[in-house]
């Protein structure tokens, strides 16, 4: 009973706050260069992260400068989570623009959708990708393509690191990992199967002593690399930091 009390005065807390960040949208955002959005993104994610409840633990730095994120995929939060540390442009699935509310919050971080049941579409998101980081963006994906439980990593598709390699930008890893209070995965993040939106909220809104640990991982090199070796050596590196 008292979870659930506690749950619905965290989601309570998570309307309000997304209702200002709507308004952040709608006024501020047109009148801020690129440093003030990071800004008002890092505030407003670790804003989120607290009023669920969720404990964010950064080890690492990110690179300065143009950079690929490449992190593991578990849930939504996930985006939150990397926001919350350095704030960076998505490729996101384009079934979030259906998403009721958030989708205007995830448009206005400038993400970059990918319409997956389209083939050809991953090479016009992998030249949007070359583009951005051409123009000094930092672009994070999640090449797993789809979210997994947590306790183990799914393979990575190579495509979407060709950007990088095509544009000689530095790949930084980011392990993520989201645990209970005894430390264990917790399994009320996990955002797979046939869970929705609305039920992943209340199970982690619910969840108690939430933590996600973002480690990120020393930048590689990509110049004159192949990217399936690339996406294999991230991929290690991913898991070593998992394990750690």
């Amino acid at each position: 009973m008292l979870r659930s009390l506690r749950a619905c005065w965290r989601l309570t807390r998570v309307i309000v706050h997304v209702l200002h960040g709507l308004v952040i949208v709608w006024w501020r955002f047109g009148t801020l260069d690129a440093a003030g959005r990071r800004e008002r993104v890092l505030w407003w994610s670790r804003a989120l992260l607290r009023h669920l409840g969720i404990t964010l633990v950064v080890r690492g730095s990110p690179r300065p400068g143009a950079k690929l994120f490449v992190a593991n995929h578990i849930s939504w939060l996930d985006i939150v989570a990397i926001n919350a540390t350095a704030p960076a442009r998505f490729v996101s699935k384009a079934e979030v623009r259906r998403w009721p509310v958030l989708h205007r919050l995830v448009s206005a971080a400038d993400t970059l959708y990918l319409e997956r049941e389209k083939r050809r579409d991953a090479l016009r998101v992998v030249h949007q990708v070359a583009e951005a980081l051409q123009a000094g963006d930092t672009v994070a994906v999640f090449p797993e393509g789809t979210t997994g439980t947590g306790h183990e990593l799914l393979p990575f598709h190579a495509n979407i690191l060709q950007a990088a390699i095509a544009t000689e930008t530095p790949v930084q890893p980011i392990a993520l990992r989201y645990s209970d209070r005894r430390a264990t995965i917790s399994a009320a993040v996990a955002y797979v199967g046939d869970t929705t939106l609305v039920q992943s909220l209340w199970w982690v809104a619910r969840a108690d002593g939430l933590q996600v640990t973002a480690t990120l991982i020393e930048a590689q090199g990509t110049r004159h690399l192949d990217r399936r070796a690339l996406a294999q050596r991230v991929r290690g590196l991913i898991e070593e930091a998992l394990a750690a």
